[in-house]
């Protein structure tokens, strides 16, 4: 069930936001966390990575639109053939991506 705008300013009258970041501090001064997840990077997104590109500077080099970048970051499709070679090469020798769009 979702939850109407007057029910969420209802319960956040209730709140005491300060006191609640306060013991936020307090918790992980104490060591106590919530639980941590590592995410992977995806060979697209370590290749950008190390080129210091924007994504819109990337994805013009590779020759691909931004969303197609970003769904290859994002793990949700795979690059093949000559991207996939392409995101190599960015990623072994970053230097050369820079170079190419300085000229």
């Amino acid at each position: 069930m979702a939850l109407t705008e007057k029910k969420l300013m209802e319960r956040d009258a209730k709140r005491n936001i300060g006191e609640e970041l306060l013991q936020s501090i307090r918790d992980v001064k104490a060591g106590r966390r919530g639980a941590t997840r590592t995410i992977e990077l995806t060979e697209a997104a370590e290749a950008r990575n190390k080129t210091g590109l924007s994504q819109a500077k990337f994805a013009e080099l590779l020759g691909v639109s931004i969303r197609t970048l970003q769904e290859w970051e994002q793990g949700r499709r795979t690059p093949s053939g000559a991207a996939r070679s392409l995101l190599h090469i960015a990623a072994s020798r970053p230097d050369v991506f820079r170079d190419v769009l300085t000229q």
